[in-house]
């Protein structure tokens, strides 16, 4: 989810604006969250092991 679409519930303005202390640390951490930051580690070895199966039946095709 992207913060430009939450709204603060401290000063109930959109996050993205980080009007008080609570909106800019929301706008800081997920900032600096990744691509797959919510992903668990379960999902993302099910997300590893989908790519490698399409790849080695991209090979066998080919």
């Amino acid at each position: 989810m992207t913060y430009d679409r939450l709204v603060c519930a401290n000063c109930a303005s959109p996050v993205s604006e980080g009007r008080c202390p609570v909106c800019r640390a929301s706008r800081e951490r997920l900032q600096h969250e990744g691509l797959f930051a919510g992903l668990t580690p379960a999902a993302l070895v099910a997300l590893l092991l989908a790519l490698l199966a399409v790849a080695l039946l991209a090979h066998q095709v080919v």
